[in-house]
């Protein structure tokens, strides 16, 4: 079980606005709750209590929620003030505090509720650390709820990714949620850049992997998605 999460919490959110007009996107409310405690509640349920958050946007805001909401947790800001780096850079900005065991990361953008298996107990039993440098949480497109994609990956028999191809349709979506081996930043870029690049590097080397969620997941990324997600919400 990795004891250290970083949430991906610095984005623009502009697919949200207006209501990211005077609050970041984490602190967008589904079901009475701000997006990133659904994340923190997540971590907590699985017993990590070392979290890395980076911030950027309306940052002073997210932080005063954090000191409110998660002082039960060792919280460590990791701060792109100066320079929104993506998903890819804020994970190299953060090293110093990931250690240099497998980590965990998530989107605080997405929701999940754990099925028969938790998800991230589910990840750490998958996680095989000779063959992968990054496990990823998947979703099958059927049940990828307030996501208007074409699939993100092709999964082999043994949990292999590869892409979707252009034009084409894919069955498996990422949900936001991965555990990542350091190894995965080696030899990194410098500045701003996706996660994408990195999962490319390991996609050629064989050693991106996925396995599948069993419980629910949501999209959260536009105001049009909060009343669909709380619906199912309420259905229990």
């Amino acid at each position: 079980m990795p004891t250290i999460a970083m949430v991906m919490a610095a984005g623009l959110g502009k697919r949200m606005r207006p209501l990211t007009a005077s609050r970041p996107k984490p602190l967008v409310e589904v079901a009475g709750k701000a997006l990133i405690d659904h994340s923190l509640d997540r971590l907590r349920a699985a017993g990590i209590r070392n979290v890395v958050i980076n911030v950027h946007y309306l940052a002073d805001a997210l932080e005063a929620h954090l000191r409110r909401h998660a002082g039960d947790l060792d919280v460590m800001v990791s701060d792109e003030r100066d320079g929104l780096l993506e998903t890819g850079g804020g994970m190299v900005k953060a090293r110093a505090h990931l250690g240099d065991q497998p980590f965990l990361t998530v989107n605080s953008d997405n929701l999940w509720i754990d099925g028969p298996i938790d998800a991230i107990n589910l990840l750490a039993e998958r996680w095989d650390d000779t063959t992968m440098d990054a496990l990823l949480l998947l979703v099958p497109q059927a049940r990828a709820h307030g996501h208007n994609g074409r699939g993100d990956f092709h999964m082999d028999a043994v949990g292999r990714l590869i892409r979707r191809k252009t034009g084409r349709v894919a069955p498996f979506v990422f949900t936001g949620v991965q555990l990542v081996s350091p190894r995965l930043l080696d030899n990194a870029p410098e500045g701003s850049f996706s996660t994408n690049i990195l999962w490319d590097r390991a996609i050629a080397e064989d050693r991106l992997y996925g396995v599948v969620h069993q419980g629910l997941w949501f999209d959260v990324g536009t105001p049009a998605a909060i009343p669909l997600t709380e619906a199912v919400l309420a259905d229990g």
